[in-house]
């Protein structure tokens, strides 16, 4: 582990001087990092451990503690050669002195120990639990899966108790607005509730045509496709367009659908920092030559900190010098950024066309559910030809599409609600900043963190403000790096200013007692 730490970090320090009590964050290992020391650890004990793991036993000591008591009986697995030689990009070269464990797992059915077969005794059920003790302990109020009676504007019921809510990304409030709702109703009543087939046989409609036609010309593309599910439409557009012998290159912070479909996709994946152009330059200029197709992973905006893509001309500039394609994440962006809502595309001002994949979903500020994928006619005609996500899967369901729909009309034609929204995003952004609260690197969209530190801390703040009737959740790790937990707010046009104040005079008073 010493070695591995040695490899790793930035600071310049040998696994002489590694102190067994230390904690891996001490030494400035990220979530990304923590990934791949699970990884290797898997492989060289073969034991499956959480991604994780190394903030669930924060110290070398209690991990190899963890660790022995996982092995057991074959604790003879400790003794490996790891070759310290290799570059941190690289994974390590692992000899296992024991050879006949790579002929088989087990000698016997009787020597497969129930945590590979008992899912009370998985390793991440375990660490799961873990990381949730706070609310089985009876600490905290358990707030997940709390069924809401109403939502109206921007306040929600829930227990006959009503709340200002800061917990939902429908930016706009359209999920609920008339027009939406009644274009929802009649796409029922003409097509029934579900497309009931893929698309590519009897799952069609109109209305999922007129979408499609609808968003291509809003984002100012040749064509678009939707599909029924956000999280899915990553997945599988990614997996579609690269593969084994190309290279996928993301910001750290991409969303966990870009990630999913990264590994499904068996491509080389190389991270970049945050927003770091310069790092993904480097990179590029260093790889690209020993891949096919290069893909490029950002957001419009990224929805843990609130902040934008930092320089979309520059990085068009880049894929354009290494002949890679630009794939964009907007499902926080769309119907938030831009004059009109168009999006990160507006924001900057830039030819649609420069990018090579636009991606937003209908889900968030567009009120629905689902996703799209929009750029040129042939990847939009291969795409609904070939993406598993979209041809083996009934298609978006017509009440879904028509909400979409009429979600886009509506902004459209009253751009002054996303002007609305960013004004009330700012006025909870500066008034926070005015109370000392840490609001990162949020600007100009419509979600702001209020960070504090480690999980239980935020959980708690959660918890409290919950009690003084404000909806809004603890974001920890792995979603955020293990000591940014934070609260995540989502701005609407509807909150008012008196709402406003009242939630970051509230929070700024909770974080004092705590």
């Amino acid at each position: 582990m010493k070695q591995w730490i040695s490899r790793q970090t930035k600071a310049n320090v040998t696994p002489e001087a590694i102190d067994s009590t230390s904690q891996f964050v001490d030494y400035g290992l990220d979530s990304v990092q923590a990934i791949d020391f699970a990884s290797e650890v898997e492989k060289l004990l073969e034991i499956r451990l959480a991604e994780g793991i190394i903030f669930v036993y924060p110290t070398i000591r209690e991990l190899s503690q963890h660790i022995l008591h996982r092995l057991g009986n074959d604790v003879d697995k400790l003794l490996v050669t790891l070759d310290t030689n290799s570059s941190s990009a690289d994974a390590s070269e692992i000899t296992v002195l024991d050879s006949s464990s790579l002929s088989a797992k087990f000698s016997s059915i009787e020597d497969i120990s129930l945590e590979h077969y008992q899912f009370d005794l998985l390793p991440e059920y375990l660490d799961f639990k873990e990381r949730f003790s706070i609310y089985e302990s009876g600490q905290l109020k358990y707030p997940y899966f709390r069924a809401k009676q109403k939502s109206a504007k921007s306040t929600m019921l829930i227990d006959d108790q009503e709340y200002i809510d800061f917990s939902s990304f429908d930016y706009l409030r359209l999920s609920s607005d008339p027009d939406v709702v009644k274009a929802a109703q009649l796409a029922i009543e003409r097509y029934g509730t579900s497309a009931g087939a893929s698309r590519i046989v009897s799952g069609e409609t109109p209305l999922h045509k007129e979408l499609e036609e609808t968003i291509a010309a809003w984002l100012g593309t040749e064509d678009a496709m939707v599909f029924g599910h956000g999280h899915a439409t990553n997945v599988y557009a990614i997996s579609s367009i690269v593969g084994p012998n190309d290279l996928i290159v993301h910001d750290k912070y991409m969303h966990n659908s870009a990630a999913m479909g990264s590994k499904l996709s068996g491509a080389t994946i190389i991270p970049f920092p945050h927003n770091d152009l310069k790092a993904l330059d480097k990179i590029l200029e260093q790889k690209r030559l020993h891949y096919q197709r290069v893909l490029i992973l950002v957001e419009g905006v990224y929805s843990m900190d609130g902040d934008i893509l930092s320089d979309l001309p520059k990085l068009i500039e880049i894929k354009e010098h290494y002949k890679a394609w630009l794939f964009i994440d907007e499902a926080h962006s769309i119907g938030v950024l831009g004059e009109t809502g168009r999006g990160v595309g507006e924001h900057f001002e830039i030819d649609s066309s420069k990018v090579d994949i636009w991606m937003g979903t209908i889900s968030k500020a567009l009120g629905s559910s689902g996703g799209y994928i929009a750029g040129c006619k042939s990847l939009i005609d291969y795409l609904k030809h070939s993406s598993p996500g979209f041809i083996f899967t009934v298609g978006a369901s017509p009440a879904n599409v028509a909400a979409g729909l009429a979600a886009i009309r509506k902004v459209q034609s009253e751009p002054q609600l996303v002007a609305q929204l960013k004004e009330r995003a700012k006025f909870f952004l500066e008034l926070a900043k005015q109370k000392g609260l840490n609001t990162g690197t949020s600007k100009d969209s419509g979600v702001v963190p209020i960070i504090v530190g480690d999980s239980d801390r935020a959980a708690k703040l959660a918890d409290a403000a919950n009690q003084r009737g404000i909806s809004v959740f603890a974001i920890g790790y792995p979603a955020v790096e293990f000591n940014e937990a934070r609260l995540r707010f989502f701005i609407s046009p509807l909150h008012t200013e008196d709402q406003i104040k009242y939630t970051v005079e509230t929070i700024a008073e909770l974080l004092e007692d705590l």
